[in-house]
């Protein structure tokens, strides 16, 4: 300051020229100042309070050029173009946020010149420009950040990449990191000095960082064992969640469940705990139908002649029957067997045939998968009857259209039944029991 007012009164001719362009625009208020018989220190406040002023002027001009200018041409040009990821750059505006540099650049570049001889103010000026332009930074990186996630979410980029998990960790490196700097820009000491002073708080750091380190730890083992990725459809009833995975982020997993409820779930708990995952399902090309029916085993029997007549008329066991009579019949002879008694012979029965009926109702459905798993079997017989058991798989895995299929599967089922003089086994109801009264009554009357 001393320095300035030595200057100041010297003249014209010892203005300091190094000072410039600003300076030197100021040449005639100087001068007219110094006519007006003002002293030098106050002409000196007064002239850097105008710089000062004409430099935040710049910087305001220059704010509104980046923003106006730069921004709307860019946003022009990428309009234009046919690709889709400049366009989500624009969006996340990571140019909007870098080009607010401008305005600090300014101020930081003219705060030497303008404030020569005020040391401290020099000081304090810069170093808030710095932190201002490293938050400036941090965003305009986290804008590109979240802009990368989107570009890939919507590129054919596998799906079971734990994008978000990984940006999230970044991001959380980065603002620590940041954080850092601007501490020592305020403090004014190296930020290896604050990274050794970390070293005694890594306990506490641990605590509070606990979910994000679990999250972590737990989103790299379920990206390398691929245990879920989102649009997989997982079942956690502890959480009670049951549904489409949303979201893997770093501390919690989101599904969305068939109700359309939003499930939050600890990322962690997917390595600690057990869950569903029916993504080989999705994937196999097939969904499973697993059902049975129970047959009363009172109705089961062998097959008259005239049974197998009404069967041979079915389409799709009429071959089926004409060759296994055949094969019955040269079976007996070859063994002399006395077909006249059914306990001598070999014979069809009429479950046997039902489920050959089944089988080839099934191969001839065009839904079912033949190239899965196909089983038509038995069960243990148990107390409500003998339980036939389908074992197939749908081409259709939508859970919609899944189960239209497995009802009319089973309504024909159920209704060609009787065809094969079997009856479907269901308990007594209480029209049952109510008609079964009524009869004895009758008979007692």
């Amino acid at each position: 300051m001393h320095h300035r007012r030595e200057s100041l009164a010297s003249g014209a001719g010892s203005w300091p020229l190094h000072r410039g362009s600003i300076q030197l625009m100021l040449h005639p208020l100087r001068d007219w100042l110094l006519q007006q018989g003002l002293s030098g220190q106050t002409v000196t406040f007064v002239i850097t309070g105008v710089e000062i002023a004409l430099v935040l002027t710049l910087a305001v001009i220059a704010d509104i050029a980046a923003r106006r200018i730069i921004v709307r041409q860019l946003e022009n040009i990428v309009g234009h173009t046919a690709t889709a990821w400049d366009d989500i750059i624009v969006k996340r505006r990571v140019f909007h946020r870098l080009l607010h540099l401008a305005p600090a650049l300014v101020v930081y570049v003219f705060a030497q010149p303008v404030l020569d001889g005020y040391d401290l103010w020099i000081e304090i000026v810069r170093r808030a420009s710095l932190i201002y332009m490293l938050l400036v930074t941090l965003l305009a990186i986290d804008g590109a950040l979240n802009a990368g996630v989107d570009i890939l979410q919507s590129s054919k980029v596998p799906r079971g990449l734990p994008v978000k998990t990984v940006v999230q960790v970044l991001k959380l490196v980065l603002y620590s990191v940041a954080t850092i700097a601007a501490i020592s820009l305020i403090i004014g000491q190296s930020p290896t000095l604050l990274l050794g002073g970390l070293g005694a708080m890594t306990a506490v750091l641990m605590l509070i960082f606990k979910d994000p380190i679990l999250g972590l730890v737990a989103g790299i083992q379920l990206s390398a064992n691929q245990m879920v990725a989102p649009g997989d459809w997982i079942e956690m009833p502890k959480y009670g969640a049951d549904g489409d995975v949303v979201e893997v982020a770093l501390t919690t997993v989101k599904v969305k469940n068939w109700d359309k409820t939003i499930t939050t779930i600890p990322t962690y708990a997917l390595i600690t705990e057990s869950f569903k995952n029916w993504r080989g399902m999705s994937e196999s090309g097939g969904r499973r139908i697993k059902r049975a029916i129970n047959i009363d085993m009172s109705s089961i029997r062998f097959c008259d002649e005239e049974m197998l007549g009404r069967f041979s008329k079915i389409q799709y066991i009429s071959e089926y029957l004409e060759k296994k009579r055949h094969e019955i019949s040269d079976w007996n002879a070859e063994r002399n067997v006395d077909v006249s008694d059914p306990l001598n012979s070999r014979q069809l029965t009429n479950l046997g045939t039902f489920r050959a009926y089944v089988v080839a109702y099934l191969r001839n459905h065009p839904m079912i998968h033949q190239e899965m798993t196909f089983l038509v079997r038995h069960l243990a017989p148990t107390e409500h009857g003998l339980p036939i058991q389908i074992y197939v798989f749908s081409r259709d895995q939508v859970w919609s259209n899944y189960e239209g299929i497995q009802a009319d599967i089973f309504d024909h089922i159920l209704a060609i039944a009787p065809a094969f003089d079997l009856r479907i086994y269901q308990s007594p109801a209480g029209s049952d029991v109510r008609t079964l009264l009524g009869g004895l009554n009758t008979e007692r009357q």
